[in-house]
């Protein structure tokens, strides 16, 4: 793996977070942050090509698995924790790593991993983008069974930030599609740096928030030792089930490092973003980042390691049938 500035400048944004709280007040970061979230869905919808899209379209079956894998098992499994919260639902932790399993996977991690892998790229680029559109209702809809009585969410209130923040940036980016697409995909990368560096800010505001109303000190050590270990379980479990999955229904080689892969990924893009228009300016925010942040970690580490070994399996398979024929 080489280092991730992007990870970096995370933790680093937490750190200074920590020593210089109020820092948040020299700057209108609700603003730009607000308006940095508008612009991140506004080139995704000018980035989606519709030719990709559609060379992905017909690999129905591997789809259902991806998606179920991201919006209904992760959230299962996270539900069959709870005996381990005291508190239960009441326990900002489980809800923070609940948050974390109702999460879309990601859209470019995703599909350098399986090109990495040399698995069906069109079937990635397809579930990684569907994922991302499904997650703008999955998210809340889910949150909501659980969070419906809190003071902080109004599910309806939740909607209509939904809307004006996530689903018209996005409808126009859709609409300016056929004028700008190309443009958008040709800067992809200089486009990505706005994404990051909105995300960065995001982050800083929301552990600058938790820091100053002392959300940390009610967290016990172990508490956080067990919180990465459910992580760390949740995606192994979810991993190697989808293997399973994949040899049960006979899936071929490239198709099932597509499945492990876009179906175990979680989006910190879109975790921040939802924490930003879900939860507002909360208290709890950096708490509720926690364990997506700890996983998006984890994510990029293990399945870089799988992707390299497919990679070498895929070679050697390939090797093997031009030999004999």
């Amino acid at each position: 793996m080489k280092f991730n500035g992007f990870i970096a400048a995370i933790f680093m944004a937490i750190i200074i977070a920590y020593f210089v709280p109020e820092g948040v007040v020299l700057f209108p970061l609700k603003t730009i942050t607000d308006i940095g979230v508008g612009f991140i869905f506004f080139f995704y919808g000018l980035k989606l090509s519709p030719a990709e899209f559609k060379l992905g379209l017909l690999n129905y079956k591997v789809h259902i698995v991806i998606q179920l894998s991201t919006f209904v098992v992760f959230p299962l499994l996270v539900l069959l924790f709870l005996p381990l919260f005291e508190t239960g639902t009441g326990s900002d932790l489980w809800i923070a790593l609940f948050f974390l399993g109702t999460l879309p996977s990601t859209v470019s991690s995703s599909i350098v991993m399986v090109s990495l892998a040399k698995g069906n790229l069109p079937t990635a680029i397809f579930n990684a983008s569907l994922s991302g559109l499904i997650g703008i209702f999955a998210t809340p809809i889910w949150l909501s069974f659980f969070l419906s009585k809190s003071a902080d969410f109004e599910f309806l209130d939740v909607l209509v930030k939904l809307c004006w923040q996530i689903i018209i940036p996005l409808i126009l980016g859709l609409i300016l599609q056929k004028s700008l697409g190309n443009l958008a995909r040709k800067h992809s990368k200089k486009l990505g740096f706005l994404d990051k560096t909105t995300i960065i800010l995001i982050v800083y505001s929301s552990f600058s928030n938790s820091f100053s109303s002392r959300i940390f000190t009610n967290v016990e050590t172990e508490d956080l030792l067990k919180l990465t270990a459910l992580v760390v379980l949740l995606f192994l479990v979810v991993y190697f089930g989808l293997g399973l999955v994949c040899n049960f229904l006979g899936f071929k080689l490239k198709d099932k490092i597509t499945a492990q892969f876009c179906g175990t990924k979680k989006s910190l893009v879109h975790g921040s973003v939802m924490v930003k228009v879900i939860f507002g300016n909360s208290a709890n925010t950096g708490l509720l980042l926690l364990p997506i942040m700890i996983y998006h970690s984890l994510q990029l580490l293990l399945i870089a390691y799988f992707a390299e070994k497919y990679r070498k399996r895929v070679l050697l398979a390939e090797t093997q049938q031009k030999f004999y024929r």
